[in-house]
């Protein structure tokens, strides 16, 4: 189990290397952001011990039942499933220093309530439903900027980037305009010059399209079954875009 994992770090790794270098990019502006999602926490502990210590959970209850097994292993934790209001007081007691899942105001204003009360900042990237899909959470694009420009006014909350969910389809063209999308917003947010606001980080792409998004301008891929197999269901359920 050790070795299949850390052969497919190897892998992936090399290959956003040549990607990269194929697009003309620094391979240090891409981060492997581990999706580690159903991953027990031995195996995780494998990718840590390598030195891969970005990793990311999407539900609070999960990220809650491995907190105490990874907490004293370095790591930074991100999160990056939709996110309910109730749950944010859960989320800030497991040391996560970047939620990517910041779709509406109101969450935000929650959120920042709560990190006010405790003396607490945090980092957030704004995700935008790119593929325009009434399943998917996140801003439409056309109220991006906007949301940007509110959340921005909030002291303890620092904006560092956009993220999206490109279209889960075999159509590479289509899954490309939704990272373009998001590359254009980020484009678009930084002409603005909002005050207290940074676009360093676009996160997009996982297992199935990484060199595309990579290709398209992504910082952060996301990346779980290329590196820890298959799960034993379909993306769309981890990623809770069900709104019932």
């Amino acid at each position: 189990m050790r070795d299949i994992i850390l052969d497919n770090l190897e892998f992936i790794q090399k290959k956003i290397t040549a990607c990269c270098l194929q697009n003309h990019r620094d391979p240090k502006e891409v981060k492997l952001l581990l999706a580690t999602k159903t991953v027990h926490p031995a195996r995780i502990q494998i990718a840590l011990s390598a030195g891969y210590t970005c990793i990311a959970e999407n539900k609070v209850q999960e990220l809650g039942k491995k907190y105490d097994h990874l907490k004293n292993s370095p790591h930074n934790s991100h999160f990056i499933g939709h996110l309910q209001s109730n749950k944010i007081k859960y989320l800030l007691q497991y040391d996560v220093g970047c939620i990517q899942s910041i779709d509406r105001l109101d969450l935000a204003q929650k959120l920042n309530q709560k990190l006010k009360a405790d003396n607490r900042f945090i980092d957030i990237l704004i995700q935008v439903n790119t593929s325009r899909e009434e399943s998917k959470f996140g801003v439409s694009p056309e109220k991006t900027l906007d949301l940007v420009r509110q959340i921005a006014l909030l002291d303890n909350i620092r904006i560092k980037g956009l993220m999206t969910i490109g279209l889960f389809s075999t159509n590479k063209e289509k899954v490309r305009e939704c990272f373009r999308l998001l590359k254009n917003l980020q484009l678009a947010i930084i002409k603005a010059d909002i005050p207290h606001v940074s676009m360093e980080e676009l996160s997009m792409g996982m297992s199935g399209d990484y060199e595309i998004a990579i290709a398209e301008g992504a910082t952060i891929v996301r990346i779980g079954t290329a590196i820890f197999g298959a799960r034993i269901y379909p993306d769309s359920y981890y990623w809770n875009e069900t709104r019932a």
